[in-house]
């Protein structure tokens, strides 16, 4: 039987929910679409799995990443997990950082590039 691990699943147009995936990669690159990319945006010892080509594929923009001022420097297109890091692998999330990065990628966003500014509108999410 295959090890599982707590990811947080953020799809473009819905809220954020948990999930019980099995450890390794192709259960990631399953639940992403293909190859993997693992960014390190957040000083707390989490990474986010996404699409390693989503973007140029012209996968559906997502959520916002954004710098301490609350500036967007970067937007994750199609859907991401954000999973836990142990000492060696990725690994579950424990339930304060699910809590933090679910209210993180709560809203579901749009984007809009207005007078040459990039910004995310809030969305209702579709069920």
């Amino acid at each position: 039987m295959s090890k599982m691990m707590t990811a947080l699943v953020v799809e473009p147009g819905k809220r954020t929910y948990i999930k019980e995936i099995p450890m390794g990669l192709k259960s990631l690159q399953r639940e992403v679409g293909g190859n993997i990319e693992a960014i390190y945006p957040f000083p707390e010892p989490v990474a986010i799995v996404c699409r390693e080509t989503g973007k140029l594929d012209g996968g559906p923009l997502n959520r916002a990443l954004r710098d301490e001022t609350g500036t967007i420097y970067d937007i994750i297109a199609g859907t991401f997990l954000v999973v836990g890091l142990t000492e060696e692998d990725f690994g579950s999330l424990s339930p304060e950082l699910i809590q933090v990065f679910t209210q993180r990628f709560w809203q579901p966003e749009t984007f809009v590039m207005i007078d040459g500014q990039l910004l995310a509108v809030p969305l209702e999410d579709t069920p």
